[in-house]
């Protein structure tokens, strides 16, 4: 039989919603920045997420110490990935993205919050 094909391509170095919440409640969550806009950050948000809007994300790498272990979110999980790519880029090698972004936060783990 033959395996089944994933639409959303999972890279090893990115951490999923479960993963997330285990780490958060055993006290070993890394940093979470939310790149997404203000306005979207007000409607639904990770818990102990940072907001960084992507427009001002590449000025502020500098904030970051290379070496913590930092996730990185948005809605669905593109534009965190391309920010992810540009740390990566930087020497940020601890940098992961969340897969399926703060929706798959509220489908998996938090369903009170609103989706938009």
């Amino acid at each position: 039989s033959s395996p089944a094909h994933n639409t959303q391509i999972h890279n090893p170095m990115d951490i999923t919603v479960k993963e997330l919440k285990d780490r958060m409640d055993r006290g070993d969550a890394p940093r979470l920045i939310d790149v997404r806009e203000p306005h979207e950050h007000t409607i639904c948000s990770i818990p102990g997420a940072e907001l960084i809007p992507a427009a001002q994300f590449a000025q502020r790498l500098d904030e970051f110490d290379k070496d913590t272990e930092i996730v990185v979110h948005c809605k669905s999980g593109g534009g965190s990935a391309r920010a992810v790519e540009m740390m990566k880029a930087r020497g940020f090698k601890n940098a992961r993205n969340l897969t399926g972004g703060v929706l798959a936060w509220i489908d998996q783990i938090d369903p009170s919050q609103k989706k938009y």
